[in-house]
């Protein structure tokens, strides 16, 4: 059965690999329940391996999940499809460095992506990997998505990590698919008002994983464990314009 809101992937207008991200959703699990237990964590780091230069994921195996965990793994599913499809070439040191291990938050490529505040974009602005940006309007279906509930960016937050599928002006609510709590993978629809801040990321470089210049550690998101960002400190650290 296909994923309803995957409608949008047969947009001719929608950014090729948004497209394909969206076309991923349909190898995800759903459901599974939400958890941040070990457990989880073990699941997302197994259904990661590589065989030579060849990605592997198994996404069927990660549950229970959670949100960081599921957006990242639809990203390691949409970069797998693009290696299968002879799109893309990883180096096996790129595959290596793509794997779950329990990185602390800001050291490499997950540790990055699972770090407090805008983890997914410092990432994508670190190694080129495409664009961050946070008006609404300018968001399309299979965007990379960070929703802030409150207005704290690092140690006070209360985020989530999401894929952008739709937005209902007239309504004024967005519909996203992630690890939701309580059942795990799904689609939620919210309405805006309970959201302060959102930032966007379109993956459009994926290539620029293999660049072998990423430092190890991020000191601006290991430091968000223990301190606050302001918005403007996050809008300079993920390349934006200005902030929300």
């Amino acid at each position: 059965m296909l994923f309803m809101p995957l409608l949008a992937a047969q947009d001719n207008s929608l950014p090729p690999i948004n497209r394909l991200v969206l076309d991923a959703l349909n190898a995800m699990p759903r459901d599974g329940r939400y958890s941040t237990s070990p457990a989880a964590n073990r699941a997302l780091s197994a259904a990661i391996s590589e065989s030579g230069d060849r990605l592997l994921v198994h996404p069927e195996h990660v549950v229970p999940s959670y949100c960081s965990g599921a957006t990242y793994l639809l990203f390691l599913k949409a970069l797998s499809d693009l290696q299968n499809t002879g799109r893309l070439k990883l180096t096996p040191e790129t595959i290596s460095a793509l794997r779950p291990a329990g990185q602390p938050d800001g050291t490499g490529i997950w540790g990055r992506w699972n770090a407090n505040g805008p983890g997914t974009a410092r990432l994508f602005h670190e190694l080129g990997l495409g664009p961050n940006f946070s008006p609404l309007e300018a968001a399309r279906p299979g965007d990379f998505l960070k929703i802030f509930w409150n207005d704290g960016i690092g140690v006070s937050e209360h985020g989530h990590s999401v894929i952008f599928l739709s937005h209902d002006p007239k309504a004024e609510t967005i519909t996203f698919w992630s690890s939701n709590m309580p059942g795990g993978y799904g689609t939620k629809t919210v309405p805006l008002s309970r959201i302060h801040r959102l930032l966007f990321s379109r993956l459009e470089h994926p290539e620029n994983l293999n660049i072998p210049l990423l430092p190890r550690t991020d000191p601006y998101l290991s430091s968000l464990e223990h301190r606050s960002s302001s918005p403007g400190e996050m809008a300079r650290q993920c390349g934006l314009d200005s902030a929300r």
